[in-house]
């Protein structure tokens, strides 16, 4: 049986993942140098619109897979809410978000 959601969140990328033809934003959330598992981390466009949802992992990873360009990623957890901004090219684009 599958299951519906996201992939599980890791910094590490999948075997054969193709990093010359897409755009991965993928990051931390972070409170201080401390992880922060089970965030909200929502990818908002060029013009603050929702895009995506994922769920931190237990160490704080989050991966979004979307195109070029200027992308705000926004986390809500029970330590507080951050956001920051990500110019994304293709390839890995890294952005950790601060909360707290």
């Amino acid at each position: 049986m599958s299951s519906c959601g996201a992939p599980e969140q890791t910094n590490d990328l999948p075997p054969g993942t193709n990093t010359t033809d897409q755009a991965i934003v993928q990051g931390r959330v972070l409170n201080g140098s401390d992880p922060v598992a089970g965030a909200f981390v929502r990818l908002l466009d060029g013009t603050g619109e929702f895009t995506a949802e994922v769920v931190s992992s237990p160490a704080g990873n989050f991966r979004f897979y979307a195109a070029p360009g200027s992308w705000t990623v926004r986390a809500l957890s029970r330590v507080g809410n951050g956001q920051a901004s990500v110019r994304a090219s293709l390839g890995v684009s890294p952005v950790d978000v601060l909360v707290g």
